[in-house]
């Protein structure tokens, strides 16, 4: 007994921690491998105290409980404790790596455990790859000069929103001749995908004939040009090269070639301002539809000015921060960005149709353009950081509630489907960036300008940074 007690003195009180060595290195923008060399006395104890655990309860043929050998318990639990400790301590050394050196980690570390052994003696060395928020410094955010258009609502411009509103009333109707620009055409589609032992096959397909018109699900740029002129029976073909960062991973990066049978063609017919279409929309007369549209206009353009005056914003923070980013990080968050473009237009007020027109178009966003949005995200977390602004359970019921409103819809049914599609947490995002673009217009030199000189301007900026770029 005393001997056991002289032992204990013996120890120390607060034994020092084993330490893991880590070496990090820079293997791309955004990404570092880390290596992490486990100590031999680390493993050791690690493995002990397992032992000294299983001791305390295993019972084996021929020895009373605790009392086992331990050469029985490896020869029997071995194999599990040593999977056990090996992925213990791989995930303990990485998490405390990540923690000790600061590192921002997007996502989960890759790591694959099955290619690791845990040595029978020495220390355990294992590497993974992590992709890290980007680094970078936020510009002057005070006194930036920023354009409104200011806009004013007539009657030609309510007509050409009545226009539009027949139009949207409108009929498909089959028409002779050749393709026409905005037309529609009926086709089967064949598509022969690089790598795909059989082209697949669509028949009966409705094709709009716009710039940018989608092919079966197929982004096909210089569509007009390619099928107008064209009669019913004639074949179009053409070769598409898929974005990398194509929201559609089954199509993403590859060649496509594409034939396109047209079978019909069809013309929009307009519906007539009449007195049953009057009734459809709610209205008794005219000159009522007319005073609603010139209200809604008056409210647009003032959402149109802000959201030209935010553009502005966003422009001047990408052209003045420099972030490099990995085209893989780039193409997994490419659904993310249209969902948070969905949630923008929502937030503007914008239209169904007009959504569904303009994320036609966002599907077929360049890889700069991804880019361009990913890098905004990163701007705006570390601009909202900065000054401190969260959004509220309450601010987005609100938001919700208005857009709800101005759609008909009941905000607690919206936002449960929005809830279940995934796209609460990018609107959540979304309305943050709103909140940090409107706390810098407060502090922005604003100047009232024609919408002509607006324009202008921004074409302007656009091609002196595209002359930078060269």
């Amino acid at each position: 007994m005393a001997k056991k007690k002289k032992a204990e003195q013996e120890q120390p009180a607060e034994q020092a921690e084993v330490k893991s060595n880590v070496t990090i290195e820079d293997i791309g923008p955004c990404k570092k491998k880390i290596t992490v060399e486990v100590p031999e006395a680390k493993i050791k104890e690690n493995l002990d105290n397992k032992y000294k655990e299983l001791k305390k309860d295993a019972m084996l043929p021929g020895f009373r409980k605790g009392r086992a050998p331990l050469r029985l318990l490896e020869k029997r639990y071995g194999t599990d404790i040593h999977k056990q400790a090996k992925l213990e301590l791989m995930i303990d050394a990485a998490q405390t790596a990540m923690k000790d050196n600061n590192l921002d980690v997007l996502g989960d570390p890759n790591i694959d455990h099955d290619k690791v052994e845990l040595p029978e003696s020495g220390p355990m060395t294992f590497s993974f790859e992590v992709e890290v928020r980007p680094e970078f410094e936020l510009p002057e955010l005070e006194g930036i000069a920023i354009e409104k258009p200011v806009v004013e609502v007539n009657d030609d411009k309510v007509n050409e929103e009545i226009q539009t509103m027949c139009r949207r009333a409108g009929v498909w109707t089959p028409k002779d001749g050749e393709v026409g620009a905005d037309d529609q055409l009926i086709a089967d589609v064949a598509l022969t995908v690089e790598g795909a032992a059989e082209p697949e096959k669509y028949d009966n397909t409705e094709i709009y004939v716009r710039k940018t018109g989608f092919v079966s699900g197929i982004p096909v740029e210089d569509l007009d040009q390619l099928v107008v002129g064209a009669k019913a029976g004639e074949v179009k073909k053409t070769t598409v090269n898929v974005p990398a960062t194509f929201f559609n991973e089954q199509y993403r990066g590859k060649k496509i070639d594409v034939e396109i049978t047209i079978k019909e063609v069809k013309a929009l017919k307009p519906a007539e301002l009449d007195e049953e279409m009057l009734q459809r929309y709610g209205f008794e007369s005219e000159e009522q539809l007319r005073d609603s549209f010139r209200q809604q206009l008056t409210e647009q353009v003032e959402r149109q000015a802000r959201s030209a005056m935010s553009d502005q914003v966003r422009e001047y923070l990408q052209e003045n921060i420099k972030i490099d980013l990995p085209a893989d990080v780039v193409a997994d968050q490419s659904l993310a960005i249209l969902q948070r473009q969905y949630a923008n237009m929502m937030i503007r007020g914008m239209k169904k149709e007009d959504i569904d027109q303009q994320m036609d178009q966002l599907r077929a966003s360049s890889e700069e353009q991804a880019k361009e949005q990913l890098k905004l995200f990163f701007i705006m977390d570390k601009i909202a950081q900065k000054f401190e602004i969260s959004v509220s359970d309450e601010e987005i019921n609100g938001h919700i509630a208005q857009i709800a409103a101005y759609r008909g819809r009941r905000p607690e049914k919206m936002r449960e489907e929005m809830y279940r599609d995934g796209s609460l947490a990018n609107f959540t995002l979304q309305v943050r960036e709103e909140k940090c673009i409107e706390k810098i217009l407060e502090k922005a030199k604003i100047t009232d300008v024609a919408p002509e000189k607006a324009t202008k301007a921004k074409k302007k900026t656009t091609r002196s940074k595209k002359k930078t770029e060269e």
